[in-house]
Formats: structure tokens, sequence, C-alpha cells
């Protein structure tokens, strides 16, 4: 055979829905086997064009997605462009393009595939829903949710059926129109859960009401689809098929709940916590999703039904859950499954589909279910007691539609259940709403405005008799020792109690909807208003365990709280300042995000931590410290049975940021194992008498003579003044304290054109640390620091003066109801000791 004869031919033939093209090729014609070097034409051959077709798939998908994401557009709308762009609307119109990369013959192959990679991100999608949050749904989530489908499928319903009783509305448009109108109710789980990752608004207020209330639509939307489905086969079969469908659709799902689950239940079981999987387990649960596919396409229903049924059925999170996330969603998602939404463009023209009346009868009923989408959200949110801004914001992020409803409008297609026309509409609208609806959310909501305005909540500003609220943050259990024994040396008694809140940070792994839980199963049972059910990992357990070890030591003068975020690390600090809030937190301790051992080795370094921390200091509602641990403290087992004195120095420069450290120092002034050395480094020029007078100078001589006053006479405080002319001096001192402590608190944030640290600033690798703060985190330093920051710089005197929130909304739920500051003082007035 000649590799210059043509090797395929097509034509129209009758098909189920209407006339279809069969194409007609030589059963070989797989595999070019070098057919390029004799003259032929690799791109008519099958193996070959599928890797050209991916490829270009791939490179203009990504390329849209890179040009439309500082619009704040996801990866779905550059699925719809690009569908768009080689379709008929744009390339498509040229059929040299068309017969070249995307001929007749080759669209079997593509789609198929495209088919595959969209059922394996189904069983994703499957996976990473946790089907029982939908029980946890408070009245107002229930209310919100319901009304998103009921008020858009009632009213949309109604006009489609009043609508041929004032105009003509031929057939095949009224057949159209039933279906438009039922899918302009939907707003699926996957698709708002995904949209709030790509905005980093899954744990904020609006983030949490939005998962939960499209939970309760997509149950409603999901007896609906399968009615639409079954009136489908109605179109086909008789009453009796339906039916026996029907059964054999409910006796899947049970056999998948009863038999299937306890097997990955199982396996489940057998991974180590955070361990890899095994590859037989996970090719076990790929057989299985497989058979879930073809179950699912025997009984009548898409293969990714099954799958996705499948994928609910697996626990979420990890170990399997994020196992199986890691395995497949990179290839199926960012390769296979564009392929699936390209090629639906192929035949779509958006110039030619809204002419005619059909047309606009079609879009009407799609503009006019955004809009009672829209109404159908905005109005229960306020009555609940949202802003109108929060609302707002709820409403266009509960109108965004995704791959979901793009997957349902393809299949309604070529089901016959949609044209063409409506096909095109349904997308275009959804590419204009989405589109529009996404930066539109993120300039209406800021989920930091509830709690960017309290600033009042500080240890300087707080009587030092009543109770010490800290919040302490963790990531993982090598976190736990140098937290708890910083809290025993802050040294709780009856006198000067402290409320701790423990706040385990997950990051987001094999689930779609983030969380906040709060309690544990190991210390207490009963969950606090904000939480949703008690913790059950085994490494939450260990970590409440150690904490439950310090309240029992310090029975009448410690109370410890638990609570656990899983969230994305670009938002974790939501839940952070969050809890703050919630608890009135003075202070928030946050590990640093090196690990770096007391020889200078750094073991570990978590560049998404420091971004957790960055962003903690630059919206925490109150003091925030970060813990340089260096296994000094951690080693304190010796300090508290008495053994020996854990040294603890206090570099005070002057500012805001070094009188809270100070404040936190007098805490630990009742520690009876532990010495407090304050080193107060002093400009030269404070010598003269004729100085200037430097209002913030004198604020920090009077605090440090209030200290020194208070506790003459204690031996195990001492005191050092050292004036520096220059950084070199200041340098000079701070490297004195080597071999001198184990601990060096310092404030973060010094005047950067001061003479005592000029210079310097060129040299800080960790801004978060401050200047001298990232001096002592260096190898030349071998003992655990701990930097304060009692307010971001700029926002202390701008703050100070008011009680009432700076641009907050107006409304908070129960898990995010705003506290007065327990104590707010003047910006100026002495620190109480």
């Amino acid at each position: 055979m000649s590799t210059s004869k043509r090797l395929s031919s097509a034509g129209l033939v009758p098909g189920l829905h209407r006339s279809e093209i069969m194409v007609c090729q030589y059963a070989d014609n797989i595999n070019s086997q070098g057919g390029a070097w004799v003259g032929g034409d690799i791109l008519s051959y099958t193996l070959p064009l599928v890797f050209a077709q991916f490829i270009f798939i791939f490179l203009i998908t990504r390329s849209i997605f890179l040009l439309f994401r500082p619009l704040k557009q996801s990866m779905i709308t550059a699925y719809l462009i690009s569908g768009i762009l080689i379709g008929r609307t744009v390339l498509g119109r040229s059929e040299d393009f068309t017969e070249l990369l995307f001929p007749i013959q080759g669209r079997m192959v593509l789609e198929t595939i495209g088919e595959l990679g969209f059922m394996f991100h189904l069983f994703i999608l499957g996976v990473n829903t946790d089907a029982t949050a939908v029980t946890r749904a408070g009245k107002n989530e229930i209310l919100i949710g319901t009304s998103c489908f009921v008020v858009p499928y009632a009213l949309c319903g109604l006009v489609v059926y009043t609508l041929p009783h004032f105009i003509f509305v031929n057939e095949v448009t009224e057949h159209c129109l039933i279906f438009i109108s039922i899918m302009s109710a939907i707003s699926t789980f996957p698709v708002i859960t995904s949209l709030l990752a790509d905005l980093n608004l899954l744990n904020s207020e609006v983030g949490r009401m939005a998962t939960s209330s499209s939970m309760v639509c997509d149950f409603c939307s999901y007896f609906a689809s399968l009615i639409m489905g079954f009136l489908g086969l109605s179109k086909k079969f008789n009453r009796m098929s339906i039916f026996l469908t029907i059964v054999w659709t409910v006796a899947c799902l049970a056999l998948v709940v009863v038999a299937v689950r306890p097997v990955i239940l199982h396996i489940n079981r057998r991974i180590p916590e955070n361990g890899p999987m095994k590859e037989t387990q996970f090719l076990a649960i790929m057989v299985l999703a497989l058979l879930c596919g073809l179950v699912s396409e025997i009984l009548g229903q898409p293969a990714g039904l099954g799958t996705f049924m499948l994928g609910i059925a697996v626990p979420n999170g990890p170990p399997l859950g994020s196992n199986l996330v890691n395995k497949i969603d990179v290839f199926c998602t960012g390769v296979l499954l564009p392929a699936k939404f390209a090629v639906s463009g192929l035949d779509m023209d958006l110039f030619s589909v809204g002419t005619g009346t059909a047309g606009a009868v079609m879009e009407f009923i799609i503009i006019l279910g955004y809009i009672t989408k829209f109404a159908g959200t905005f109005i229960p949110a306020v009555f609940v007691g949202f802003s109108v801004s929060d609302a707002t914001s709820l409403s266009l992020i509960m109108c965004c539609k995704g791959i979901i409803e793009m997957a349902v409008f393809i299949t309604l297609k070529e089901n016959a259940m949609l044209t063409s026309q409506a096909l095109g509409l349904l997308l275009g609208t959804m590419l204009v709403v989405t589109g529009t609806a996404t930066p539109l959310v993120c300039y209406l909501y800021d989920p930091s405005m509830r709690y960017l305005g309290y600033r009042t909540n500080s240890i300087l500003h707080s009587d030092p008799h009543t109770e010490l609220r800290m919040l302490v943050c963790v990531h993982n259990e090598e976190d736990v020792p140098a937290l708890i024994n910083l809290l025993d040396i802050t040294c709780p008694n009856r006198h000067r109690p402290i409320s701790v809140s423990v706040l385990t940070l997950t990051e987001l792994k094999g689930r779609a909807d983030a969380v906040l839980l709060s309690g544990s199963s190991s210390v207490h049972g009963k969950p606090s208003p904000i939480g949703m059910k008690p913790s059950k990992s085994r490494t939450s357990d260990r970590i409440a365990n150690a904490f439950h070890a310090f309240r029992t030591r310090n029975h009448s003068a410690a109370a410890v709280e638990f609570f656990t975020s899983v969230a994305p690390y670009a938002s974790m600090h939501d839940d952070i300042c969050t809890i703050s809030l919630e608890k009135g937190a003075n202070i928030v301790i946050v590990p640093y995000h090196k690990r770096v051992t007391f020889n200078g080795d750094v073991m570990a370094n978590s560049p998404a931590i420091r971004m957790v921390n960055q962003n903690v200091l630059q919206k925490a509602p109150c003091s925030v410290g970060i813990l340089v641990d260096r296994e000094k403290v951690a080693e304190n087992q010796a300090i508290r049975l008495g053994i020996t004195l854990l040294r603890v120095t206090l570099l005070f420069i002057g500012g805001p940021d070094d009188r809270e450290a100070l404040a936190y120092c007098s805490r630990m002034t009742d520690h009876t194992h532990s010495s407090i050395t304050l080193v107060w480094i002093r400009k030269t020029a404070d010598r003269r008498p004729d100085n200037l007078d430097d209002p913030e100078r004198d604020i920090d001589a009077e605090l440090v003579n209030k200290f020194l006053s208070t506790h003459t006479g204690n031996d195990r405080i001492s005191f050092i003044e050292e004036f520096a002319t220059d950084a070199v001096d200041t340098t000079r001192v701070i490297r004195a304290l080597i071999g001198h402590c184990e601990l060096c608190i310092v404030g973060r944030y010094h005047d950067p054109n001061s003479e005592l640290i000029l210079g310097i600033t060129e040299w800080t690798e960790c801004s978060e640390l401050g200047v001298i703060g990232d001096m002592l985190a260096t190898t030349d330093f071998k003992f655990s620091v701990l930097v304060v920051q009692q307010l971001p710089q700029g926002t202390a005197m701008e703050h100070w003066n008011t009680l009432e929130p700076v641009g907050s909304s107006s409304r908070h739920s129960q898990s995010s109801r705003v506290f007065k500051p327990y104590s707010s003082r003047s910006y100026r007035e002495p620190l109480k000791l």
C-alpha cells in the first residue's frame, strides 16, 4: 500500500438521533512506521494524530490560562476559550486547519481518551467530596442551598411552561428549554469548591457558607439530573426498561456502599498515616473505578457517574484520598481532560448561535436562570444576617458554573436533548458570567476585613493580673515540645493564669472543602460552636495528649482548648486570625518555617509555612510571636525538675515590638527555674542631657524602669545597659550572648534608619523575623529565638484610638462573632507590672 494514497473516507448515514458522519479507514492505519521518510502524511495515522492533537490542545489551553490568570480566571475559562478558538468560531473556519489537525476520522479517538480522563477526574472529585458534610449543614445553609435551587428551577420552569402561550416556539426549541431551565438551577459542590480554592476563599466565612450551600443544592440537583436522564431514556425505551434501570442503579449504589466501601476502608487502614500506598492497592482501586464506569454505562448512565459514586465511597484526606489525588490528578486533569472540552467546540460557531427567534428565546431563559439564581441566593443570605456586600459575593459564587456543567451540556447535546445552538448559548453565557463573577468576588470580598480593625489585643495593653490568652499553632509533632516548654516558662499560676488555644494546621490534601474542627477525641468530647466534629486523626490525638499533660501539670492555672484547621496554605492564616479573634488572644505563637538543629543544620525548609507566617504577621488582630527552635527550649526536663536554670535574654533596642517582648518577659519572672537578663542597647547620644526629647525613647525608658523597679531584689533578674554608636557596636553586643542563654526574645521591627542597625538590613534574608531576629536565626548562634511583633508597622497609631472594627463586615456568624477587646488602653499607657 502506498503511503501517499487516501487512508480514510467519510459520508453521512442515519444515526441514533440525527444524521451522522461515518468514517471508513484501513484497519492498520494506526502507526506511521516511518511513513514520513517516503513522503507520507504522518497526521493521517491515528497515533501521531492523537499526539499532535494533545500537544496542540495542551499548549493553547495553558497559554490562555496564563494570559487570563491576572484576571482571576480558572482553568475552566481556558477550556472554554480554547474550545471556541479551535472550533468554527475562529481557527475551525479554515478547512485546511480542520483537515490537518482535527479531521473527522481523528475525533473519535480523541473524544474517547478525553472521556477516560474525565471519568477519572470525576473519580477524583468524588474522593475529594465529603458526602457527610450535608448532615452538618445548619439551617442557614439549608435555607440558602434549597432556595438557590428551587427559585430558578420553579420560576424558569413556569416561564418555559407559559411562554408558548404568548409567542410561537417550535417543538425542538421547546424541548431544549425544558433542559435549559433545569440546568439553570444547578450549582455543583466540586465546581464551587474548586472556584473557592482558586480564589483562596475556601476557609473564609462566605467560602464555608458557599461550600455547605452548594452541597445542599447539589443533592437537590442530583435528583433533577436523574429525572432528566430518565426522561431521555423514555424517548427510546418503554416504561418497564426505565423501571429496571432505576432498580439496577439503586442496586449498584447499594453494592458500592455494602461491598466495595468495606474493601476500600480495609485498604485505607493498611496505609501508613503519612506514607505512600502500595502499587497493588493503587491498581486494585483503579480496576474498581473502571468496573464502576463499565457498570454505569451498562445501566444507561454516563461512566463518570459510577466512578464519582466510587470516589465518594473512598475516605477523603490522608492517607488514601491524598495518595490517589497525587497519583491521578495531575496527568488526567492537566493532559487528558482538556481534550474533552476542546473538541466540544469544533462544531460550535458563536457568531451564528444567537440568530433567530429560537436563539433569542433560549438566551432569555438562560439569563433568567442566572438572575433568579442570584436572587434565590441573595435574598435568604441577607435574611440570615449577611451584609449586602457579602451576600452579593455569595450569590456571584453560586452563579458560577464549571467543568461539571460543561460536561452535562455536552452530554445533553450528544443525546439530542440540546441543539448545537443551545449548547453554544449555554457555554458562551457561562463564559461571560463566570469570567465576570470571579474578579468581582475578589474585589467585593476580603475575608481579612472582619479582623483587620481589631488591633488592641496585646500583652502590653492588657491587665498583667488577668488571664493571658495565647494561640499556639502546630504544623507537626516536632513543633510540640518547644511550644509546650515555652508555655511552661510563661509560668501560669493562680495570680497570672493563661488560656491556651492549640490550633493544629493541616494542609488541604485529598478533599475539596476546608474544615475547622474543634475538640479532640482523646482529651475532651464536646465541640465548640465553630467546630463541626471532634478530630479523629492519630497525629492530632498525640498532639492533644501532650498539651493535655501540660494542662494537668498546671490544673489550677491553665486552660487548654483544641482546634484543627484543614485548609490550603494560601488561606490558612484566615483560620488562625479567626480563632485568635474568637478567643480574644493576646498573642499568637507560630513555628519558624525552618527546622534548625543545635549545630546549625537546616533539617526542613517549608516555603509554604513561611507564607502562612508572613500572612499572619500582616493580618493578625493581636500580637504575633515566631519561635525559632534550636532544641534548647524543648530540652527543659532538667529545667522543670529544677536541676538547672533556663537562661532567657531579652534584647531591648526600643519601639512597640520590643515593648511587647518586655511585657511577655514580665510573665516569666515568677518561674523559679529560669533567669532573665534584660540587655538594653541604647544610642551613645542618649547619654547627653541636652539631647532633644524623643517620645518613643521616653516610653521605652519608663517601661524599663517599671520592670526593674518591680523586680528589685530578685536575684534571677539581671540588667545590662550597653551604649552603641553604630551597627558594628550592636553586632558586638549581640555576639556576646553566645553561650550565655538558651532563649533570646527580641522585637521584630526596628527603625531601619536608626544608627544602631543601619547597614544590617542589607543582609536580611527572612524579613518576617526582622533585622535582629534574622541575625539571631543564622548558624552563628546556637540558642532558640522568639521574635515578637505587637502590630504590623504603620498600623499602631491608626488603630489604637478606637475599639470599632475598620472596614469589617456588619454581619458575623456564630463561628466568627466578634469580641470586644478584653482590655483596651491608650497606645502610650505605661506597662503595668
